[in-house]
């Protein structure tokens, strides 16, 4: 393991020019440069890539917004190329990477950083992959003091957080949370060829492999070994009827990667919801016949696409003509017209005095595209939460410091509150609402 004096950078953004990495580029330059020259909060960063051409022209573009940002150190490697990612890994405290599919691009990094105790965080969304890691890397990660993060975009931030100040809103009527359910309510973005390609990468893994197929079905394949199994079942594509509201509701294609995420975080805590947690997560379509309607063309689009992605000749057109090419994604214009809405409806243990169970409801939204505007922000905000976990505990000032048990842990379980306060600065808001 590296100790402290030998890591001269607190991050390195691993595939800075990337699409989603360019953007994450910006937003910690932005961020850099609101702070000014002198402030305590600035950070030794630095770029990294496959190609020092493309890192040399990101840097200029840099530091037209932060003047300090033409000093950047620039850092090359490969990938799938250990032996070229341990020099990187080991001069950071913090490695964030855009660089996926992950089950593709992702091992190496990964095994670094829980060998070498570098923290690392990800937009992996890639459930069969994210398995592997748990099962062969939470051990030398927790052994290293590594924290391990998957998951910190639209996938599974607003999810994971979203339920955990739902806890505590509830602990704080005297109850715990015993079942949650989210609802989206309104998203606007378009996706990327990067997550075009992911998402067509976990669907060929579990065509090809049956491990990993079992694990995409398997609603507890992130929690511990000896902890997957609880009530929760998967939901199926049909549209149902939330009776309570009145709203009819339709499959949410992420729920398979977020519901996953919030059940490691219940086990991982130590089981603050409770070891009968259950969760699940839709899209509302609204009310009556309309509302009805409307789900039934969710479901239907859903299974359609799903089972196109599935069969090589339609995903081959899809990919070819339809869906756009890696390295594409929204506009400028069409990231700022972009945004997302999500409630999440808890209920808790019962108040004795009416023996009703204890109600209450967080949104989570934000005024920026879901998939890159905000994800962006989550990545770097995590990014720069672990940051400051290896500095408050002293590594930061040249020692090794001590921080929170290392592992592959998930954003509520490894940064919990305090990102959530960071990830205003990024638009992305938690509110707690009356349970009406």
């Amino acid at each position: 393991m590296a100790n402290g004096a030998e890591r001269d950078l607190d991050l390195v953004l691993w595939g800075a020019t990337g699409y989603t990495g360019r953007l994450v580029a910006r937003y910690l330059a932005e961020r850099a440069a609101g702070l000014g020259a002198e402030h305590p909060e600035r950070i030794a960063w630095a770029l990294a890539g496959r190609d020092r051409g493309k890192l040399e022209a990101l840097r200029a573009e840099l530091a037209g917004i932060d003047p300090a940002a033409r000093d950047l150190p620039l850092l090359t490697g490969d990938s799938l190329d250990a032996a070229s990612l341990a020099p990187i890994v080991r001069r950071s405290r913090v490695v964030a990477t855009t660089v996926g599919p992950y089950s593709r691009y992702g091992t190496p990094l990964a095994r670094l950083c829980a060998e070498l105790g570098t923290d690392s965080c990800d937009l992996s969304g890639e459930v069969s992959w994210m398995r592997r890691t748990v099962d062969e890397l939470h051990e030398p990660a927790r052994a290293s003091g590594a924290r391990i993060v998957h998951c910190c975009g639209f996938d599974s931030i607003p999810s994971d957080l979203g339920t955990l100040v739902l806890h505590q809103a509830l602990e704080a009527q005297g109850s715990g949370l015993r079942r949650a359910r989210l609802r989206v309510r309104s998203v606007r973005g378009k996706a990327s060829g990067g997550t075009v390609a992911s998402l067509f990468e976990i669907v060929e893994a579990a065509r090809r492999d049956p491990e990993a197929r079992r694990a995409l079905l398997d609603p507890y394949a992130l929690n511990p070994p000896g902890q997957r199994e609880g009530p929760d079942r998967n939901e199926g594509l049909r549209p149902r009827l939330d009776a309570d509201r009145g709203v009819w509701t339709a499959p949410f294609l992420m729920a398979m990667i977020n519901t996953r995420v919030v059940r490691r975080t219940n086990a991982l805590l130590g089981y603050p919801y409770g070891r009968d947690f259950r969760y699940d997560e839709r899209v509302d379509t609204g009310r009556g016949l309309r509302g009805r309607m409307r789900a039934r063309a969710v479901s239907s689009g859903v299974a359609v696409f799903t089972g196109a992605a599935a069969f090589r000749p339609s995903a081959w057109l899809l990919r070819r003509f339809v869906l756009p090419d890696p390295g594409e994604g929204p506009s400028p214009e069409e990231r700022e017209a972009g945004g997302f809405r999500i409630r999440i409806f808890g209920e808790g243990t019962p108040a004795p005095e009416s023996g009703l169970a204890r109600q209450a409801v967080v949104t989570v939204a934000a005024d920026r595209d879901p998939g890159y505007g905000a994800t962006a922000g989550m990545l770097a905000e995590s990014a720069l939460e672990l940051v400051e976990g290896r500095r408050s505990s002293g590594e930061g000032a040249g020692g090794a410091g001590t921080r929170g048990e290392g592992g592959v842990l998930t954003p509520a379980s490894a940064l919990g509150r305090p990102l959530v306060e960071r990830l205003a600065r990024a638009g992305v808001t938690f509110r707690v609402e009356p349970a009406s």
